[in-house]
């Protein structure tokens, strides 16, 4: 009876890897539904994203190239859509993208931050994890293709909400505004 289920049950349910069998498939239209409303929750409660590991453009790249990488795409959709994001660089301090100033780390950023977004590697995230709760933020969310099981477990256990293998843009295109998520640069013309 998924309704008499704890928020955290229900939170653990969502995460549970499915397994053929009977019920299995009630058992995870429930569990993406709960994960949906997880995420879309996050969405709608934050508005200050720090994006750690955000690019910058290299000495002789080209505007058009610069627009191509997903952090930047990202990163500008999430500003046209209201958000306040915050990159963070250690290699680019100073430097602007998409009219904001590059931090070197979580701690130079004097803003509450609800979600730290993350364009690393899965072997980086869990020291990204501890700073994030470090600095207070409410959430730890994964771009897609990062996933790290430590990570997930620093974040949790300190009450962050972990997000993994989504991208943060897709996700609100597809909760918010019920359009096929997509980057531009891979639409087939």
């Amino acid at each position: 009876h998924l309704e008499t289920l704890t928020d955290l049950e229900k939170h653990d349910l969502a995460e549970v890897r499915l397994f053929d069998g009977v019920g299995a498939e009630m058992f995870a239209k429930h569990a993406f539904d709960f994960a949906d409303d997880l995420i879309k929750e996050t969405l709608q409660k934050s508005k200050i994203i720090a994006m750690v590991g955000a690019s910058v453009p290299k000495d002789n790249e080209t505007v058009a190239k610069m627009r191509l990488k997903p952090s930047i795409i990202v990163m500008k959709y999430l500003i046209e859509f209201g958000y306040k994001v915050i990159p963070v660089n250690p290699f680019s301090v100073g430097k602007k993208v998409n009219g904001e100033t590059i931090v070197e780390k979580l701690e130079d950023i004097s803003s509450q931050i609800d979600i730290v977004n993350v364009f690393r590697p899965s072997k980086e995230t869990p020291d990204i994890a501890k700073k994030a709760i470090k600095v207070g933020a409410k959430t730890l969310w994964l771009q897609f293709g990062i996933q790290n099981n430590e990570a997930e477990e620093i974040s949790k256990s300190a009450g962050l909400t972990c997000i993994m293998n989504k991208c943060i843009k897709q996700e609100y295109q597809r909760l918010f505004l019920k359009i096929k998520p997509v980057f531009p640069v891979l639409l087939n013309d």
